[in-house]
């Protein structure tokens, strides 16, 4: 199933994107030339940001099977869906669980090209795209989503590597709150975001996306830890990505990452 939320604007080719900028990080094939370029000066500060961008990945797997094998979460909302890599969060919950229902949310238009690989579901879930901006807090009221999701009934609401995109000017904690707070007892926040606590060579990376055109800020944990207030943070709480629940020694270290990630149970 397809369909979108606000009418998406035209690609623009004339400015990088970080939904693009991270599929270039992760290998992919759906950027322009002002992305490849933002991307090559990301990496030239800050080398770490492929192997972030890919445990970062890592982790949305592990938290899904998690979700859905332990605790038995049939719903999920993925907002900052980015460019569709494969697997993708509802192949992860669906072989799973087949009958998941996935929202996928973005504002870059870019994305909104492939939602027939986002939207390929199980026949027994359901899968649905939405153009949403989270800045404009929009996402839970998309009718789309209304429709593919039950909101009275608990739901993983996916936060990765977006936050880090909403400076404090934005009211990102606010914004979180207020979709928590619309979201049934027994939901989950599961969030990501870059941090200079390992490695303050990431403020030379933000520094980057901000003179190409996107705003973003990097917090400490304290900072991100804020993201999970009205939640209980479950094991093994906030930590670095690699760190969490690890299937193995992934030979990453914290420095490498630079996220803090968690989930966090709404009571």
């Amino acid at each position: 199933m397809t369909g979108s939320g606000a009418q998406p604007p035209p690609i623009d080719t004339s400015r990088a994107h970080s939904a693009r900028m991270y599929d270039y990080y992760l290998g992919g094939k759906d950027w322009y030339p002002v992305d490849q370029e933002a991307a090559e000066k990301v990496k030239e500060v800050f080398p770490f940001i492929v192997t972030g961008a890919r445990a970062n990945r890592d982790f949305m797997h592990r938290a899904t099977r998690t979700l859905a094998a332990e605790y038995g979460v049939r719903q999920f909302i993925d907002v900052g869906t980015g460019i569709p890599t494969s697997p993708n969060l509802h192949q992860v919950a669906q072989e799973i669980t087949p009958e998941a229902r996935v929202v996928y949310a973005d504002n870059d238009p870019t994305v909104l090209e492939y939602t027939d690989a986002l939207t390929l579901s199980h026949p027994r879930g359901r899968t649905a795209y939405v153009h949403a901006d989270l800045r404009h807090d929009d996402v839970l009221e998309a009718p789309r989503l209304r429709a593919t999701v039950d909101l009275d009934e608990p739901v993983a609401l996916s936060l990765l590597a977006v936050t880090h995109f909403l400076p404090d000017e934005y009211g990102p904690y606010e914004i979180v709150r207020s979709m928590v707070e619309r979201l049934a007892p027994g939901s989950f926040l599961v969030l990501s975001h870059a941090t200079p606590d390992f490695n303050p060579a990431a403020h030379d990376a933000v520094a980057v996306y901000r003179q190409s055109g996107t705003p973003a800020q990097i917090r400490s944990r304290a900072e991100i830890e804020r993201f999970f207030d009205g939640t209980e943070l479950i094991e093994p709480g906030l930590t670095s990505t690699h760190r969490w629940r690890p299937d193995g020694d992934s030979g990453i270290t914290d420095a490498d990452a630079f996220f803090y990630a968690g989930i966090g149970r709404k009571s």
